[in-house]
């Protein structure tokens, strides 16, 4: 995991993998998937190929219970970048989110500064909500961030 996670182009796309990412940082992480399924705060998974054997990346539901919302974060390992992982992985968080977790709205942001990401919430039907501008301060320069939502009524399995 720390070779695919570690990498700074990964980091370089998400606000809360740090770079470089330490075995402690993957501990840390792990302990905290755990607390989260407890507490009914979210769902965090692994992406593996279909084989079950390569890890590729990792995604997750962070749940807001008062709201009946969820923020979903996902990243992708270098080598598999460009090759619908995300796409297909995503559209099974959503699935998640909606017909297991119930939830009313799912949301996502992304960097300005990494489109894929945006095309990849476009495909699964998730709207463009807007812009919020240098946002984000990621190693030393502001970031906009693009913000995309679904509704559960709108989500077509």
């Amino acid at each position: 995991m720390l070779p695919l996670i570690g990498a700074r182009e990964v980091a370089a796309t998400t606000l809360r993998i740090p770079n470089p990412y330490t075995q402690e940082d993957a501990e840390k992480f792990l302990e905290y998937c755990d607390g989260v399924w407890e507490k009914d705060e979210g769902a965090r998974f692994a992406i593996f190929l279909r084989d079950g054997e390569q890890l590729v990346g990792g995604i997750g539901l962070v749940v807001n219970r008062q709201h009946n919302h969820a923020e979903l974060g996902y990243w992708i390992g270098v080598p598999f970048w460009n090759h619908g992982y995300c796409t297909e992985a995503v559209r099974a968080a959503l699935d998640h989110g909606f017909a297991t977790l119930k939830l009313h709205r799912i949301y996502a942001t992304h960097f300005a500064n990494n489109p894929a990401s945006g095309r990849v919430m476009q495909k699964l039907g998730m709207k463009h909500e807007g812009i919020m501008r240098q946002h984000i301060l990621k190693w030393g320069e502001f970031m906009d961030v693009e913000m995309y939502g679904i509704l559960a009524e709108q989500w077509l399995r």
